[in-house]
């Protein structure tokens, strides 16, 4: 398990969620992190993974600012084709029940469509889209968020959008054998289905995500949704970022017998980091590029294919593997591969998990390559709570909207 050894900032004060949202395919809770923050109380966050689901269990346990969760919020090891969310729920039950619910949530997974892939869309098995129609249908929530790779939005997918579109908001699509198709619709308003830069939210990476932001009929009805806007003018770059943890780890070892490699190694990791961000001041700063979960399939983790391996040299960073963390690398005497390797130091978990925009007290579950991967795979929370922030403005004012009216 991969603690942060950086201390933890003061919690907010236990608060009483005024909307609620389920997740499905929450993995190590990227996007239910920036919902929370946002001002949604989950109700339900589902997963398959084991190793995500105990990261999602052994925060949510540990921090109080998600004590509203603690005792109304199921997390639920479970495949979302066969999660029935009225058999399913128990601690949220009741809640859900009562008031139904206000957001469903999901990056469903990306393999169909991602361009490292072979991007068979909807006939790859592991494509959610019609399962998370079908929550839509059964939940009739007041708004849908679904995440996706960018992909999704490529020209080849465009009869499957159209389908998408049409399944919630009524109209027509071609189907496979040409023929147009008329659906009758789920009663929903797609607002916006968009692709979002996580660097243009304060995340030292580059990562676009495609956004599908829906409403019921009955909730957009005279309103209008605004799409975030980006939070930070200019990138926050991988020197700024990481600078605190590269000083922390290679500080393990300045007083040792190892002490003049060590700073030379973080001077000259720093000077590489700075000058790279200096040399693409304008063009996008100097960001990470895409991290990436790997396949389980595949052997341990490292940073990617040959082309991000080559942007993460040029950062001063090994893109070889993943680094153990500060006390297992003083455990294990492994700073040779971890710090002073040819290519820079590799990234730890945590660090990966800043590049990624996680707070810095979210533990993770799991070995070292089960916790990379999590963090691989997830949404950027900073991505996620504009998002929810911009869905809370909507639900915000159809809820003033409809007192008024009563």
């Amino acid at each position: 398990m991969t603690r942060t050894t950086e201390p933890k900032p003061a919690m907010e004060e236990r608060r009483e969620p005024a909307f609620t949202s389920i997740e499905i395919c929450a993995g190590a809770g990227g996007q239910a992190i920036g919902l929370h923050q946002a001002g949604f109380g989950h109700l339900a966050l589902v997963e398959i993974d084991k190793y995500a689901v105990e990261t999602l269990r052994l925060n949510i346990e540990d921090h109080e600012v998600w004590a509203w969760e603690r005792e109304n919020c199921d997390v639920l090891s479970a495949d979302v084709t066969k999660f029935e969310p009225h058999q399913d729920l128990h601690k949220g039950a009741g809640l859900l029940a009562q008031n139904g619910l206000d957001l469903l949530a999901g990056g469903v997974p990306c393999p169909p469509f991602s361009h490292a892939g072979k991007q068979l869309g909807k006939l790859d098995e592991r494509d959610l889209f019609p399962r998370m129609l079908q929550l839509v249908e059964e939940l009739k929530p007041r708004a849908v968020m679904i995440e996706n790779v960018r992909g999704i939005m490529d020209p080849k997918f465009s009869d499957y959008r159209d389908w998408i579109r049409a399944r919630l908001e009524g109209g027509t699509y071609r189907s496979d054998d040409g023929q147009t198709v008329r659906e009758d619709g789920l009663g929903y308003t797609v607002c916006r289905w968009d692709v979002l830069e996580a660097s243009d939210f304060g995340v030292p990476q580059l990562r676009p995500r495609a956004i599908l932001v829906a409403f019921r009929d009955d909730v957009i009805e005279d309103l209008k949704y605004e799409w975030p806007a980006p939070t930070h003018e200019d990138p926050v770059s991988v020197a700024v970022s990481l600078e605190p943890s590269m000083r922390e780890r290679y500080g393990r070892y300045f007083n040792g017998v190892h002490g003049e490699r060590a700073r030379q190694g973080f001077d000259r990791w720093l000077k590489k980091a700075l000058e790279r961000d200096a040399e693409l001041k304008g063009k996008g700063g100097g960001i990470a590029p895409t991290l990436v979960g790997g396949s389980k399939k595949h052997g341990g983790a490292d940073l990617g294919p040959s082309r991000a391996k080559a942007a993460w040299k040029q950062l001063g960073i090994s893109g070889m593997g993943v680094a153990n963390d500060i006390e297992d690398c003083e455990k294990k005497a492994s700073e040779e591969r971890d710090l002073f390797g040819a290519d820079g130091p590799m990234l730890t978990v945590r660090q990966a998990a800043v590049i990624q925009g996680f707070p810095p007290e979210w533990d993770f579950s799991g070995g070292k390559t089960a916790q990379y991967r999590q963090v691989g795979n997830a949404f950027p929370p900073p991505v996620a709570r504009a998002v929810g922030k911009s869905i809370i403005e909507v639900l915000k004012a159809a809820r003033e909207r409809d007192a008024q009216a009563d």
